[in-house]
């Protein structure tokens, strides 16, 4: 070893001491990083913090390695890119928030909520004021939706036992309750809350429709496309228009939704069959909530579904117990989730039909009379050109099927057009769609047993199609209205049509990969015209009346109270009206008249006279008030005028009305 070669061990302790230590000669000892590089007053680069990284780019591992013993520093290392910082919590908030709000399950509910504030308009230009249709089963619902809250917020044990119809027993099970929207009944007070909750309802109602039809239809199997056709039909079907002003059938969103999660959670599509590893007991259970909300909204719409639900079980059952039974066919394991989320929701569904029937079986004990019967079903039952008509609310028909509506008995009920261009992409479905032939064939099968459901006794007089559900089901002779069912009908067809729609864009962006890429974008707008036809045939020219004010000579009448003209238009702006404070009111409607209220209205016309006063003392009435603006070609239209002198009544005039006070 010469003299001026260094020593090894040295050279070690050089590398042990910091840069910039005096070495054992009194000298620094340089510093290899940085003795090739002017110093920062001169380069101006920042220099490290005390904590920070190396700023030139070098990783902590580089930097210890380049002082290890007898390894020189690599020169490369300053070429090294920098490397990215971990991001930090508000950018992987805003990230995942960014994935959200992109998912297409939120752009569905987004799109949905968007397409129901359009196609209701002007629902929300004065949601305090207006009401969709008309006022009168409208204002009726609102006053249930209001009282179902009231009941809650107050006193839960009298839920059934509501204000109106004083003083009858069970009088909120009268009609579909609309009970699942309580929760919306909580927030506000008084008429025009009432109107608010109402309007706001009324355009959420079609937005889950929407999503429901998409959701259920995705999950069969169906693409975005043929999924938007399905939710737009089954949600803004053109017979639907003529249902407006009864949001207890149009609140059938429900239905799909659950179907699609019961779908999900049992891991089956119609286009893939069942999948065992996207089960979801979770899912499953999710569907038998969402089923039992929606049989709490009523029993119209809700009976049938039930019935429905029942069926696709044992139908489900058997299909499972068959594949159990087959030797050959290898065993699906089936776990304990699933079944025992079944069994759970079952129970849960099963309960709240139960508790919910309750009350009404007892309203048909107290009331007899309150049964359908087959002549008022034959009253109701549209005929099959009612198929083809839409109702006056359509834009697109209304005008053009005016003296088609002309010949039908009850225009409400028999303009049943699920849309003509629903009906030409579902008959496009049954030979050009990605469902298979016995699926279409099943499909159709099911169109026409639901059209022929909704034609009640005009096919074939009902003997072999709904009559037979009406002697033999429970509650299925409640339902008076058999054209409700064309939901089913609509639901089916929206199916059909996604085949044919999901099938006809598969082949266009095929045509286009294969042939001519370029014109992907020129084709793409082509995909999305039946969309554009459905859309077209959802345009409605709903009326939205003003709902006449609150009379101030309310406030002051003591309840329980009467208030004349009373029938079933007028009773249900005074159910309306009554939201502010609830009292006992004798007015009331529903779908039956009790015995009762019609005597009230029939005794009343003399009033005030000895009969009609003893009459309403006996019933316990405190106050009439008479409306002077709606009595006129009324049987009570002398009311305000006739004497009280010795009957121990006061009478006083309270602007547009006459309040008469009747002293226990």
């Amino acid at each position: 070893m010469t003299v001026d070669e260094p020593r090894a061990d040295a050279t070690r302790e050089d590398a042990r001491r910091p840069p910039g230590e005096p070495g054992p000669d009194n000298s620094e000892r340089p510093d290899p990083d940085n003795s090739e590089r002017p110093g920062p007053a001169t380069s101006g680069e920042p220099v490290a913090r005390p904590g920070e990284g190396p700023r030139d780019g070098r990783t902590a591992t580089a930097a210890v390695a380049s002082a290890r013993v007898g390894e020189a520093a690599d020169p490369f290392v300053a070429f090294a890119p920098v490397p990215p910082r971990p991001p930090s919590r508000y950018r992987r908030a805003a990230a995942a928030l960014g994935r959200l709000l992109a998912h297409e399950w939120t752009l569905a509910s987004l799109g949905g909520l968007v397409l129901a504030a359009l196609l209701t308009w002007p629902t929300l230009r004065y949601p305090r004021h207006t009401l969709p249709q008309d006022i009168y089963d409208p204002a009726l619902q609102a006053w249930q939706m209001a009282w179902s809250g009231h009941a809650l917020r107050t006193d839960p044990g009298q839920l059934w036992h509501a204000n109106a119809f004083h003083p009858e027993r069970y009088s909120f099970a009268f009609s579909d309750t609309l009970l699942g929207y309580a929760p919306a009944g909580l927030l506000g007070a008084g008429p025009e809350a009432a109107l608010l909750r109402y309007n706001v309802m009324y355009v959420l109602v079609h937005a889950l429709a929407f999503v429901g039809a998409y959701a259920l239809v995705r999950q069969l199997g169906s693409g975005r496309t043929g999924a938007a056709v399905a939710g737009v039909a089954f949600a803004y079907a053109p017979w639907r228009m003529a249902q407006a002003g009864h949001l207890h059938i149009l609140s059938s969103g429900g239905i799909a939704l659950a179907l699609a999660m019961l779908a999900r959670g049992h891991g089956w599509s119609l286009r893939h069959g069942v999948r065992p590893e996207r089960r979801h007991a979770g899912w499953a259970f999710a569907g038998w909530a969402v089923a039992a909300w929606q049989l709490s909204l009523g029993f119209g719409i809700g009976l049938p579904f039930a019935y429905a639900l029942g069926g696709i079980s044992v139908v489900a059952a058997a299909g499972w117990l068959r594949h159990r039974l087959r030797r050959r066919a290898p065993r699906r394991r089936l776990g304990w989730r699933l079944p025992v989320a079944d069994l759970a929701g079952g129970l849960l569904f099963a309960a709240v039909g139960v508790l919910l029937a309750r009350p009404y079986f007892l309203v048909a004990e107290l009331h007899p009379y309150a049964r359908r019967s087959v002549d008022e079903l034959r009253m109701y039952s549209p005929p099959w050109q009612g198929l083809l008509i839409a109702p006056e609310e359509s834009r697109l028909w209304g005008a053009a099927h005016a003296d088609a509506r002309a010949g039908l008995s009850w225009v409400p009920e028999m303009t049943l057009l699920p849309g003509f261009a629903l009906y030409a992409l579902a008959a496009a479905g049954l030979f050009f769609s990605v469902w298979t032939v016995r699926q279409r064939l099943l499909l159709l099968a099911g169109v026409v047993a639901t059209a022929a459901l909704a034609l009640g006794t005009e096919f074939l007089g009902g003997r072999f199609t709904y009559l037979p559900l009406y002697r033999v089901l429970p509650g299925w002779d409640a339902l008076r209205t058999p054209g409700r069912l064309m939901l089913w009908t609509t639901l089916l067809l929206g199916v059909l049509a996604a085949g044919a729609v999901t099938a006809f864009v598969a082949r266009a962006r095929s045509s286009v990969a294969h042939r001519r890429p370029v014109g992907l974008g020129a084709l793409r707008p082509i995909t999305l015209v039946p969309l554009a036809l459905v859309l077209l045939e959802g345009l409605n020219a709903t009326p939205h009346p003003v709902v006449p004010p609150r009379p101030a000579a309310l406030t002051g009448a003591a309840g329980p109270l009467l208030v004349l003209p009373s029938d079933s238009e007028i009773d249900n702006r005074v159910m309306l009206w009554s939201t502010a404070g609830f009292p006992p009111l004798v007015n009331g409607n529903s779908g039956f008249t009790p015995h009762r209220l019609a005597e009230v209205r029939r005794v009343s016309q003399s009033f005030p006279d000895p009969g009609s006063v003893a009459h309403l003392r006996e019933l316990g009435v405190r106050s009439v008030v008479v409306l002077r603006d709606e009595i006129a070609g009324t049987p009570w239209q002398e009311v305000p005028d006739r004497p009280v002198d010795g009957l121990g009544v006061t009478r006083r005039d309270e602007g547009p009305a006459v309040v008469f006070e009747l002293p226990g």
